[in-house]
């Protein structure tokens, strides 16, 4: 019996056309699936690999942070192999990954350009060092000018 007839209808019926299946796990609440698009969750909702900014598993499952600061918790108990499949996939749609030390200060920027799979670079977030404020106007404008820097450099 192949892969894609031992998945479950539910999951399979939630594939977009032309959406491959790459891996699923029972969950708790249904089941856990990742394609190559995005990550399928038990409650019918879809985490695109770009939106993704960190996985991380434990005895009782996944939690998932967004890129935009919210948390996605799914138990399951036996992964199988969803989890080195979510991070080669999340992997894949950073296009740079680049830090950069900030004039003046005691710490950085992370600047990240992500993509969705097989596409154009969709923008380009900062991560601040801990200990620096995001909100504070005077270390975005050198945020700002860092990231001008590195486009220029690398042609993103």
């Amino acid at each position: 019996m192949s892969f894609l007839r031992r998945t479950p209808a539910a999951v399979r019926e939630r594939l977009l056309r032309g959406e491959r299946l790459l891996v699923s796990a029972p969950s708790g609440e249904g089941h856990l699936a990742a394609t190559d698009q995005a990550l399928l969750l038990p409650d019918g909702g879809r985490l695109p690999y770009e939106e993704i900014e960190k996985a991380s598993w434990d005895q009782r499952g996944l939690t998932v942070i967004r890129a935009d600061g919210t948390t996605v918790r799914v138990a399951v108990t036996e992964p199988g192999r969803v989890p080195e499949t979510l991070r080669e996939r999340v992997n894949s749609t950073i296009v740079v990954n680049k830090h950069v030390n900030l004039p003046g200060v005691d710490g950085g920027v992370r600047l990240v350009a992500r993509r969705k799979p097989g596409g154009e670079v969709l923008g380009w977030t900062f991560v601040f060092d801990e200990g620096l404020d995001p909100a504070d106007p005077g270390l975005r404008a050198q945020a700002e000018q860092a990231l001008e820097g590195v486009r220029r450099s690398m042609g993103v």
